[in-house]
This record gives C-alpha cells, sequence and structure tokens, in this order.
C-alpha cells in the first residue's frame, strides 16, 4: 500500500471518508431542497428560473427580534 499503510487501514480510512462524503451530500440536499424533476420540453433561453426553496420558507416566516 501508499506509503506503508497496512490494508486494514486504508480500507478504513477509505469507508469513512465515502460515509462523510454521502453524509455532506445528504445534509445539502436536505438543507436547500434542490427541485430534481425533468421538465418534458426544454425551456427557451431565459426562462429558466431557479430558486432556493428552504430560503423562500425562512424569509416568509416572521422575524422576531430578542433583545
Amino acid at each position: 500500500m501508499p506509503a506503508g499503510v497496512p490494508w486494514t487501514s486504508y480500507v478504513k480510512m477509505m469507508a469513512a471518508s465515502l460515509l462523510a462524503m454521502f453524509a455532506g451530500a445528504e445534509v445539502v440536499h436536505r438543507y436547500y431542497r434542490p427541485d430534481l424533476t425533468i421538465p418534458e420540453i426544454p425551456p427557451k433561453p431565459g426562462e429558466l428560473k431557479t430558486e432556493l426553496l428552504g430560503l423562500k420558507e425562512r424569509e416568509q416566516k416572521p422575524q422576531t427580534s430578542q433583545q
């Protein structure tokens, strides 16, 4: 193995890295909630509008100041 690292340590580190990557992707998708639907007809140039659903919901909630 590279740099004299045993196979068991290499496999453990690879598994931990993959789990961290998948967990991070899950957190990002739950936070931003992307629209993953595929439209039937492609939009014309300039018609495509993207929005962050999570951000829109947070903006609509009344904000109270805590003093």
